[in-house]
């Protein structure tokens, strides 16, 4: 997969901006906020129909304006795919492919296969549990359409149960049978997603040893843990045990919503015990992961984004992931640094054909 030319319109602070991308690595460079990052980002939104690093489609609106349009073309088997994102105050977000609307955004994701790594990755390890979900949920949906339906419908049912229990303390009542209906529709879309959960981490957690012991060179023993209470027993009976802590809180307390990923090195956690420096090369090793993990699933070349991670690493990490990405393993890339004289001895070892493009307050050009 290869991204082809890109547009943008009132994106952020572009007012607008046209790039055609070399089919190997591309580097923008720039002082922090000029716009490098938001490049990064843009190419993101086509993948995922939304934003990195925010979620509220309308805040990515240039300031003062009612609007935004991303385009891309993308290369896939030789032949041309065009993909287009509006964004209009008020109205449904447009996503379309070949011209062609999606009846449901849901039906785009893993079409546009891409791994993001960021210095924001760090809420991997800072925020609570629904990041960590997210971030699994987001590697699974890339390439198994069921178990993002069986997400959404999950998502709605466990909507529907909450409404019911705060009903009920509300009109001091309760109905079994009403109960009963939302609770078998948790189980039938909740326990595919659990398995599958397992599954992939059974084939996710070496990818990820082998990419930390690369970056760190084999320096300490990390692991991944699928917390679930689902681990030891259905959902059906998890529901039937916390039935009244449910009904007292007001909302359901046990499913595949409150599993969590551990981030472990050396068995004690890695948010408490891991320095600055092993912790960014856990996250990084967790995104090489996912980039490897895709390409497998997939058979198609994922394009990978680094945003300005090379700032605040040492030499021999910096190294490491040089020597990662200059395989034939990796197709596509697109960098981001604030400093041309750190960047351009990076790419030189990469080997592969890149071009530089200088940012500057909202423009993009070739560097010359």
């Amino acid at each position: 997969m290869i991204l082809k030319s890109l547009s943008l319109v009132n994106f952020k602070n572009y007012e607008e901006a046209v790039l055609e991308p070399n089919s190997n690595v591309n580097c923008f460079i720039g002082e922090n906020g000029q716009g490098k990052t938001n490049v990064l980002d843009a190419i993101y939104y086509l993948a995922f129909c939304k934003s990195f690093f925010n979620p509220i489609d309308s805040q990515n609106i240039r300031h003062d304006q009612s609007f935004f349009v991303i385009q891309g073309t993308f290369v896939r088997s030789k032949k041309d795919e065009n993909y287009f994102c509006g964004i209009k105050k008020g109205q449904k977000k447009q996503f379309k492919r070949n011209k062609k609307e999606y009846e449901k955004l849901s039906e785009h994701i893993g079409r546009i296969p891409l791994v993001m790594i960021s210095p924001a990755d760090s809420f991997l390890i800072t925020d609570g549990s629904e990041s960590r979900r997210k971030f699994v949920d987001g590697v699974i949906a890339q390439f198994n359409k069921s178990y993002l339906d069986n997400l959404l419908n999950y998502q709605r049912a466990l909507s529907q149960r909450n409404a019911l229990l705060k009903s009920f303390a509300e009109n001091r009542n309760f109905d079994a049978d009403s109960l009963a209906i939302w609770n078998e529709k948790l189980i039938t879309f909740g326990e595919p997603i659990h398995r599958e959960r397992h599954n992939f981490l059974e084939e996710f957690i070496p990818l990820f040893q082998k990419h930390y012991k690369k970056i760190t060179e084999n320096a300490e023993n990390v692991n991944l843990k699928y917390s679930s209470a689902m681990n030891e027993k259905n959902l059906q009976e998890l529901l039937e045990e916390f039935l009244g802590k449910d009904q007292a809180l007001r909302y359901t307390t046990q499913g595949i919503h409150k599993d969590d990923l551990t981030f472990e090195i050396d068995k004690y956690p890695l948010k408490k015990f891991g320095s600055q420096g092993q912790q960014k090369s856990f996250v990084i090793a967790l995104k090489f992961a996912q980039f490897e993990f895709i390409r497998l699933k997939k058979g198609t070349m994922p394009l990978l984004l680094l945003d300005d991670i090379f700032d605040k690493l040492d030499s021999k990490r910096v190294e490491a992931i040089i020597e990662m990405v200059s395989t034939d393993d990796f197709g596509q890339i697109f960098i981001t640094d604030t400093n041309m004289e750190r960047i351009k001895p990076i790419l030189k070892k990469i080997k592969k054909a890149y071009q530089l493009f200088d940012v500057i307050e909202g423009g993009v050009q070739n560097h010359e």
